[in-house]
């Protein structure tokens, strides 16, 4: 958690602390809204999907990723202020072809660009048995007397940008069934901004929250007790990431939490996620 900083309600004029919440970053480096003091907070009168994000930049990687926009309740009044925040400042992109940047973020490894160009490379060797190393001697895989080489990996995943929180869903959805659970079910109509939307698949019971506020410990003991009872695999996804007590609770229950920026690419933030992640359904 970063420090906390006295913000001033404009309304009643008291100061109320405010510690920015720091998310997980892609690469695993913790980031936090960096807060602008400098400018007075707002009054949050009619709230927006698009006004409820805000860009920020990993220090460590450089990712830029679409986070909750910071905000506060006076303890006082309850007036509810949006903290500003700095913009983000544009990385000028290199001029080498595929290494460098786009709107500040290079290109994510197993997503686009070169990473999807070394799995057609893969393919395209392994379709004429080369392996891109001209033919297989006596101790490579696939030579007689030696074992078949393994399975090929999977596809990699292509994301869809979230703008609403039926998009968090369906992006869930198509996760899922990236990881190979089969016959992967949405709830019919919208779902509500407000609650955490079940899906459904034999041997699979996930959560997703499409809210701005991060999942906490119920939450988490709420899936992990619907996955008990259906002896099924619990799965959660949030696009505001979790609290502390959350993500200890769902280590000791080994549930997958993954969370989800509005580039649509969800992330494992626990060791049961990427053992998912690794292993598939």
């Amino acid at each position: 958690m970063a420090e906390a900083v006295p913000v001033r309600c404009p309304a009643c004029l008291r100061e109320n602390d405010y510690a920015a919440p720091v998310f997980p970053c892609a690469c695993g480096s913790p980031v936090a809204p960096p807060l602008d003091l400098a400018a007075p907070p707002l009054p949050l009168t009619h709230r927006t999907w698009s006004d409820t994000w805000v860009a920020v930049r990993c220090t460590a990687c450089g990712r830029v990723s679409e986070w909750p926009h910071p905000e506060l309740g006076c303890t006082s009044c309850g007036t509810v202020v949006r903290i500003p925040v700095h913009p983000v400042q544009l990385v000028e992109p290199e001029s080498a072809p595929g290494g460098g940047v786009r709107d500040g973020l290079r290109p994510r490894p197993g997503v686009r660009g070169e990473a999807e160009e070394d799995l057609r490379g893969q393919a395209r060797a392994g379709s004429d048995g080369s392996g891109g190393h001209g033919p297989a001697g006596p101790g490579a895989p696939g030579a007689p007397g030696r074992p078949a080489a393994a399975p090929a990996q999977r596809p990699a995943f292509r994301p869809v940008t979230i703008r609403t929180a039926r998009d968090a869903v369906a992006t869930a959805a198509l996760y899922l069934r990236w990881l190979g659970f089969q016959d992967v079910r949405q709830p019919d109509g919208r779902p509500i901004p407000s609650a955490a939307v079940d899906l459904r698949a034999p041997g699979l019971v996930a959560q997703v929250d499409p809210t701005t506020a991060p999942a906490g410990l119920r939450a988490v003991e709420c899936v992990w007790l619907n996955g008990l009872t259906a002896s099924a695999t619990s799965v959660y996804f949030s696009l505001a990431g979790y609290t502390q007590d959350a993500r200890s609770r769902a280590d000791d229950l080994g549930i997958p939490l993954f969370v989800m920026d509005l580039t649509g690419m969800p992330q494992p933030v626990n060791d049961p996620a990427d053992t998912l992640v690794g292993t598939g359904a």
